[in-house]
């Protein structure tokens, strides 16, 4: 027997908010029980952080009904709360009413310094100041919008579980993909003013989002209907998605396995020629180099060779020297021993999502200043066809880069500074104010860069689909370097946390080699083929698209129409079921190879 739902603790009654001359919303409905635990999704611009200040009373609807239960106490964290009229951080966080005993304990725990003057607060104090504040108050339904956003692995681990043992509801907008698997039962998908509602996790997110797309799809083809104009998302639909995840998967394979064999030491190396290894050409060789700023390590002897296509996830604690190792690298500061080669042909392109260059322009003269073509990767595009590309309607084309919100103004940045030629991209955050499908399209962007990247972020989710190799600095001058991604490393930590005795660190003894195994005759084979079946399904269904597109056919010939559709969804089945056949026998062989 199925357990009831417990009665609802707030609820949204046909809700409609006007923004300019139009409607952001209407008609929308909501209600949220004390259990409940949501992640709010929805691309930038949709209304995610305006539907939480609805909630929250901040914003008063122009039509519908707002209701809580008697006593529901809501606390909200704000992207970028003021502080500009408090002096310390302790005065801000101590303003939202909460008991000073409470704010002392989490801000011991979560690491703030209380005494920071709120002025020169960096952007992860300030964070960890705003949440303080809020978790402080112990609300029953707690808002969270962005709440990783600028805060080290290690805090938002904290914040995790104090989240997971909390029992207040939750709502919660994040690009964080694995802060919201672990924490959320349930999805509220904000899109075109509508809000649909899944009780699946948001592990269970895309596999419903896609449902979704490609049932809407299959309805606009019965009906001879063309979204495209409408919907430029379902250009990104489920089969295409599918494949180009694919064809990253195979690639960062790739590149992490010829990594592995280039540390393996000369015998190894061999396998990998010149010609066919694209890490084979050093960019940046980095040996015994060592940094201190008065009383302060930031690196001792520390040696890094970077390779053509290689992709770098610098992680650590905030203050622990990331943005500096990257100033190191490229010449931008001397170390105080070792040395630094880098190659004459080095091209680097830094992307720090500073948007000074934005001020004062409109879109099209920050891409292509003020023409019509731009060059990417040498071919000549049009500046509307490539906006597109980026998911913006070219009617942005020529408006102020300043009235775009936060994430799209982000996401322009690095539509421009993708199109700068270069053989090393630099990427310091780039997840922040981002929705899910730009963090899609940066992921096929760096997937499909013929150069080095080297990454400063704190997403495990992001960092796991993108890197080769993970270098982790501690904050005290140590810096670990690993092939693979972010789980890879935290995996390889296990036994020396394991041998860890008293306190005192020891390192593992060592240990046999884990023999490679591979996959059977018949897996193997299966592997190999189906790269070509997947081609083929997919002319096979565009094809039947091409037919479908014919606006008479329905008209002359509906029983060939019907027939067509039919096989159409057969098709798009058959390939989809391919697909995924293809990932975990990939998955599979590379789990055996090690």
């Amino acid at each position: 027997m199925s357990t009831p739902r417990p009665e609802p603790v707030f609820t949204l009654e046909a809700i409609g908010l006007k923004n300019g001359a139009g409607w952001l919303f209407q008609g929308l409905s909501l209600t949220l029980d004390a259990r409940d635990r949501v992640a709010l999704i929805g691309r930038n611009g949709a209304g995610k952080s305006t539907l939480l200040k609805i909630i929250d009373g901040s914003i008063e609807p122009d039509q519908g009904r707002r209701a809580l239960s008697g006593g529901l106490k809501i606390g909200r964290l704000e992207q970028d709360p003021p502080m500009g009229d408090f002096e310390v951080l302790e005065d801000y966080v101590l303003a939202g009413g909460a008991q000073p005993h409470e704010v002392a304990a989490l801000a011991d725990q979560i690491g703030l310094d209380l005494a920071r003057p709120a002025a020169t607060a960096s952007g992860g104090e300030r964070r960890r100041a705003a949440l303080v504040r809020v978790l402080a108050e112990a609300p029953d339904l707690l808002l969270l919008d962005e709440p990783t956003n600028h805060l080290d692995i290690s805090a938002i681990e904290w914040l995790e579980n104090w989240l997971d043992r909390s029992r207040c509801a939750l709502v919660v907008i994040s690009h964080d993909r694995a802060f919201l698997t672990r924490l959320t039962k349930n999805c509220l998908w904000l899109d075109r003013g509508m809000l649909r509602r899944a009780e699946v996790g948001f592990g269970g997110f895309d596999a419903w989002s896609e449902a979704v797309a490609a049932e809407e799809e299959r309805t606009a083809q019965r009906l001879d209907t063309k979204l495209r104009a409408e919907e430029h998302w379902l250009q990104r639909g489920v089969t295409a998605r599918r494949k180009r995840n694919m064809g990253r998967l195979a690639k960062l394979m790739d590149l992490r396995e010829t990594r592995r064999s280039l540390d393996r030491g000369p015998t190894s190396a061999r396998i990998a020629t010149e010609s066919s290894d694209p890490g084979s050409k050093i960019l940046i060789d980095a040996k015994a180099i060592s940094l201190a700023f008065g009383d302060r390590t930031i690196l001792k002897d520390f040696s890094l060779r970077i390779r053509k296509g290689d992709r770098i996830g610098i992680v650590g604690p905030n203050g622990a020297g990331k943005s500096t190792l990257i100033k190191l690298l490229l010449g931008q500061i001397t170390p105080d021993s070792g040395t630094i080669t880098r190659s004459a042909a080095l091209a680097p392109t830094i992307i720090d999502q500073h948007r000074q260059r934005l001020k004062g322009r409109t879109v099209r003269e920050v891409l292509a200043d003020g023409g019509e073509w731009l060059e990417v990767n040498g071919s000549k595009k049009h500046v509307a066809g490539y906006l597109k590309e980026y998911l913006f309607e070219p009617g942005v084309l020529d408006a102020a880069a300043e009235t775009l919100s936060g994430g799209e103004q982000s996401r322009l940045l690095l539509a421009r500074e993708f199109a700068t030629p270069s053989n090393l991209m630099v990427l310091d955050e780039p997840t922040n104010d981002l929705d899910m499908e730009t963090l899609d399209l940066i992921e096929e962007v760096i997937g499909d860069y013929d150069g080095t990247v080297l990454l400063v972020s704190h997403d495990r989710s992001f960092l796991d689909r993108v890197v080769t190799m993970i270098v982790a600095l501690d904050g005290h001058g140590k810096a670990e370097v690993s092939v693979g991604g972010w789980s890879d490393w935290v995996a390889r930590q296990a036994p020396a946390v394991a041998a860890s005795k008293g306190g005192r660190s020891v390192a593992p003894g060592p240990s046999a080699p884990k023999k490679a195994g591979k996959l059977s005759y018949k897996d193997a084979r299966e592997l190999a083929e189906l790269p070509g079946r997947i081609e083929t399904l997919s002319k096979d269904i565009a094809a039947r698209e091409a037919a479908l597109a014919d606006p008479d056919l329905y008209a002359k010939n509906p029983a060939r129409f019907a027939a067509v559709m039919a096989e159409l969804d057969r098709l798009r089945e058959t390939l989809d079921a391919a697909e995924l056949r293809w990932l975990a026998l990939a998955e599979m062989e590379a789990a055996l190879a090690g």
